[in-house]
């Protein structure tokens, strides 16, 4: 286990897979990495998709 320090309070946090402080609650600012970037996708993306989806699928109802 390796240490990690809080930005915010200070305090180590030796959890490593923390990703908010235990004891102020604040975020740790640790990378997603791969696997947490496609469990977690960003909102942004997720509704830009689902406009995409539902402007493609408005456009196939009117052509067919």
């Amino acid at each position: 286990m390796a240490e990690y320090i809080c930005p915010h309070c200070k305090q180590p946090i030796y959890d490593d897979e923390a990703l908010l402080c235990l004891y102020c609650g604040e975020s740790l600012n640790r990378g997603v990495g791969l696997l947490g970037r496609l469990k977690y996708p960003r909102r942004k993306r997720m509704i830009v998709v689902i406009v995409l989806l539902l402007i493609s699928a408005f456009l196939v109802l009117l052509l067919g």
